[in-house]
Parts: C-alpha cells; sequence; structure tokens
C-alpha cells in the first residue's frame, strides 16, 4: 500500500517488513532515532513494546495502551501513536455508518480498547467471553460504557467487532447482529466477504471490513510521516488485490 502511494506521488522511499523479536524493536529504535528509518508501523505482537520504546505517546496511543506507528519529532524523538483510532473514525464516515445510533464493541482487547477511543462520544456497549476480561477494559480506557452479557443483542445498536471471529476460523454470533442498524468488521478474509458483513449487506444495512480499517490507518501513517495525503481509494484498493492475488 505504502509503496503504491510513493509511486503514485512520486515521492522518493521505500516500504518493506521486518520479522523482529525483543532486540530487533529495540534496533529499529535505535535506527529511528539516528535517521536511518524514517517511520515504522508496528504489529502484533510487539504494540506494548513499542509503546515502552518510545519516548512520548500521542494521546490516542496513551489512551488505546498500545502503538503501531512510530515517528520523529525533534533531535531524535521517537514518538509512538495508534493511527488504529484515527482509521475507526474515517472508516465509519465513509462506509455511512450511524453516527447516532448506540455502539456494541464485541471484543475487550486493544482493537477494543483503539474503538472506545474513537467513539467515546457515543453511547457504548461492550461484550466479551469473559467479564473479567470487559472489567480490565474499563480499567485501562477513560471512556464510560456498559457490559452486555456475551452473545445477547443491542437492539438499533451499530456493532464492532473487535475480535478475530470470522477471520482465524469461527464466526461473529448472529445474535449480535439480530436488530443491529450496521457493522464495523475489523475481521477480512482474502478474496471475500466475511460470513457477518455478508449476512448485513443481505439485509441492506451499512457494513464495512478489516481492509478498508487497514488502509484508513496506513494513510493515517503515510500521512504523519510525509505530510502527504495519500490519493481517496488507493491504499484500499491495493490491499484488495493482495488478498485476492491480483496484484
Amino acid at each position: 500500500m505504502h509503496n503504491a502511494v510513493l509511486a503514485a506521488l512520486g515521492l522518493e522511499g521505500v516500504y518493506s517488513r521486518r520479522r523482529v523479536d525483543e532486540r530487533g524493536m529495540a534496533e529499529a529504535a535505535s535506527e529511528m532515532r539516528r535517521g536511518v528509518l524514517h517511520g515504522a508501523n508496528i504489529t502484533m505482537p510487539h504494540k506494548g513494546t513499542a509503546a515502552r520504546l518510545a519516548d512520548g505517546l500521542s494521546s490516542d496511543a496513551g489512551r488505546a495502551g498500545s502503538v503501531n506507528t512510530w515517528t520523529l519529532e525533534g533531535s531524535g524523538r521517537l514518538v509512538g501513536h495508534s493511527t488504529d483510532v484515527e482509521g475507526i473514525r474515517r472508516v465509519w464516515v465513509r462506509a455511512g455508518l450511524p453516527t447516532d445510533r448506540p455502539v456494541l464493541v464485541v471484543g475487550a482487547g486493544g482493537a477494543a480498547a483503539a474503538a472506545m477511543v474513537a467513539l467515546e462520544d457515543r453511547d457504548l456497549w461492550c461484550s466479551a467471553r469473559r467479564a473479567e476480561a470487559v472489567s480490565a477494559l474499563a480499567e485501562r480506557v477513560d471512556v464510560r460504557f456498559r457490559p452486555l452479557e456475551w452473545g445477547e443483542s443491542l437492539p438499533g445498536a451499530v456493532v464492532v467487532n473487535a475480535t478475530p471471529l470470522g477471520m482465524r476460523g469461527g464466526e461473529l454470533p448472529g445474535r449480535f447482529l439480530e436488530e443491529s442498524v450496521g457493522l464495523f468488521d475489523m475481521a477480512y478474509l482474502a478474496g471475500e466477504e466475511t460470513g457477518a458483513v455478508r449476512r448485513m449487506r443481505e439485509r441492506r444495512m451499512p457494513a464495512s471490513d478489516g481492509l478498508m480499517m487497514l488502509a484508513a490507518q496506513a494513510e493515517a501513517s503515510f500521512e504523519m510521516w510525509t505530510g502527504h495525503r495519500a490519493p481517496t481509494g488507493l491504499m484500499e484498493r491495493v490491499a484488495r488485490a493482495g488478498t485476492t492475488g491480483d496484484g
């Protein structure tokens, strides 16, 4: 996605992947501070480590409790950000999801925390298999929400699937989607819609999938590093082509 946008805008640079352990994370942080790297994205399981290695955190990253983007500020100051939060806000608008309805966040991990921060001005609810995980989320994130029993529906709500269900086996329980008015599914499948997205589209309800989220958070990272906006829709098109083997 990033290389496609660099080429489209005529900017010099290369975005590449690294598989790292804890030592590799520390080395990457050092390279950032020395200007060898001009930016970095971090994925699981290193988002917590990325936060600890940073010299400072953005407000969103601090509240969500994880970092997926590093930038360099001033004279070698490494700052951690969570562009997941901004990605959620962007996709919500693009997908036409209602802004005046309750929101049911399914899950209680890092993705759920990002959703809570992004949507803190809504009527928020949360459901997870383990009630203690919901309680722990409430302690981590300074956002008001109400718990809902696992598998129960919330009529008139927009559902946010902040779990791997639908992506790594299993499906989001159908009850969550009963009488819902929209779906923000962070899961995605190669070349096809998740079962949850498919069910919502059959009901003619607005829905977004994880590839929209992936592209939106990448756009936010790119803008932080370069000061340039990605052409509308380019990153998402590249992401979808990549998951189907078309490019």
